[in-house]
């Protein structure tokens, strides 16, 4: 026979409320679907691989660079976490050195001039940007393109040791130049 265990008025409240939140409560949340969905592009340059892990968040109907993403301050390319940039070997970004590593992804938007930024703090939250951990920072030149709901990156162009990365969203692209360094 079990046992028969009687609570007073003043206890059954607070034990049905810890039972909903220790049972019930984890059952909603599984349930809940992010709005800006994780997404990874990769790429092998002359044996060197680049992946760029990252979350999408999408337009909805709002105005972008300039607005919801104001110009000229730090911007993180991705929801939730700054996006991660993984490579095996050493690479050129549109010039500048960038050894082997996991880095994190940032941009400095502009009307005519974007700076691309990468930081040595590869996990981060994306508005939390790790000021003076910098391993490289390029410009390139946002371009007009057709219109894109999701944020994305995806590799334009590749060929032998180089390729073009393109960040896009809304009607902006910025192409940036990435070559494998030879030893």
């Amino acid at each position: 026979m079990i046992p028969r265990v009687r609570f007073d008025a003043g206890v059954r409240a607070p034990l049905l409320a810890l039972v909903f939140t220790v049972v019930l409560a984890p059952c909603g949340r599984a349930q809940t679907i992010p709005r800006s969905q994780l997404a990874g592009v990769s790429q092998n340059l002359a044996g060197t691989q680049i992946d760029i892990v990252y979350r999408r968040p999408s337009a909805r109907g709002r105005e972008l660079f300039g607005a919801l993403v104001p110009w000229d301050r730090v911007w993180s390319p991705s929801a939730d976490s700054a996006a991660r940039f993984t490579i095996t070997a050493p690479i050129e970004v549109n010039g500048a050195p960038l050894a082997a590593g996991s880095y994190s992804i940032w941009a400095i938007p502009g009307a005519t001039e974007w700076t691309m930024i990468f930081s040595t703090v590869p996990s981060v939250f994306h508005t939390r940007y790790p000021t003076g951990q910098d391993a490289a920072r390029v410009k390139a030149a946002p371009e007009a393109a057709s219109s894109l709901e999701t944020l994305s990156f995806y590799f334009a162009s590749a060929d032998g040791d180089s390729a073009t990365l393109r960040l896009h969203w809304g009607t902006t692209a910025v192409p940036v130049k990435i070559r494998a360094r030879r030893p």
